[in-house]
């Protein structure tokens, strides 16, 4: 016998039982009974509270002084004598907006790029 008789007469023995066994699930899915089931609802229930008002705290003044002291801290004793005074360099013209002769490296230009 040749292969390809063989494998034929194997696809037809397959599709034979195939075709068995799903008459088989089908007869047996038409002759049982459906059992309907409807899914019951239940509305959540809301408690009935009263609405939350958000409080809002009250301060008196002597408790914000003592909040804004505090937040301020060591920086209440500065005054415009701790400032440091500005000393432009010599040899600039600040009011022609002149900055002093120099020459740039051409280094210092390509890094500044860089970043």
């Amino acid at each position: 016998m040749k292969t390809s008789a063989l494998k034929t007469i194997i696809k037809e023995a397959v599709r034979e039982a195939i075709q068995e066994e799903l008459k088989e699930i089908l007869l047996e899915a038409v002759k049982t009974p459906k059992v309907i089931t409807q899914p019951t609802y239940t509305a959540p229930v809301m408690e009935s509270k009263a609405p939350v008002i958000p409080q809002t705290p009250t301060m008196t003044a002597e408790s914000k002084r003592a909040a804004y002291e505090n937040i301020l801290g060591d920086t209440a004793a500065f005054n415009t004598n701790s400032v440091q005074q500005f000393q432009p360099q010599v040899g600039m013209d600040t009011a022609n907006g002149t900055l002093p002769a120099g020459e740039v490296d051409m280094s210092q230009i390509a890094g500044l790029m860089g970043k």
